[in-house]
């Protein structure tokens, strides 16, 4: 699995994850900025997503939904708040109503994604939470956000692997 290390940080109010790939940053970005791609891997597998809205610039918003084993759809969104290719994006992570509108119920995150090369064609991925509260900390967990998401970045090496082959 690519997942390196997650922090969790209760008195920041923060977890961090992160991954290492063998590919360049500009590789590892497109994983964010095509809709195509950022759906491959987005959910986890037992509930993958589909970009329904992808406005990835400040000020924009991506919607998605994820579909899951019994056919429930939990939708979600971003809403833009710093894009600086390849190697940073800013963005308030939110659930969402079957409507699209803000799902108030649940609480929203900073989520702060940092992409660096570190030699040898291998880049790190850091992906950091930062919740409202503590309250808002353990119930996000609670519903199985971390291993979510440990499952969803697991799956950026094959897409990954792809790319050798295509070269080959």
């Amino acid at each position: 699995m690519t997942v390196t290390a997650v922090r969790k940080q209760p008195e920041r109010l923060t977890m961090t994850m992160e991954a290492e790939f063998d590919a360049p940053a500009e590789r590892v970005w497109q994983l964010w900025s095509d809709p195509r791609q950022l759906e491959r891997w987005w959910g986890p597998p037992k509930y993958p997503a589909t970009v329904d809205a992808h406005d990835l610039r400040p000020g924009g918003r991506v919607e998605y939904h994820m579909t899951g084993p019994e056919g429930d759809q939990p939708r979600g969104y971003w809403d833009v708040v710093r894009v600086d290719p390849p190697g940073s994006l800013i963005f308030r992570d939110g659930f969402a109503n079957d409507d699209g509108t803000p799902n108030t119920d649940l609480p929203a995150t900073e989520a702060r994604l940092a992409i660096e090369e570190i030699g040898d064609g291998r880049t790190r991925m850091s992906i950091e939470s930062i919740f409202p509260s503590a309250e808002a900390m353990e119930q996000i967990l609670a519903m199985g956000v971390e291993d979510g998401m440990k499952q969803a970045i697991g799956q950026i090496d094959a897409i990954l692997a792809e790319d050798a082959v295509a070269r080959a």
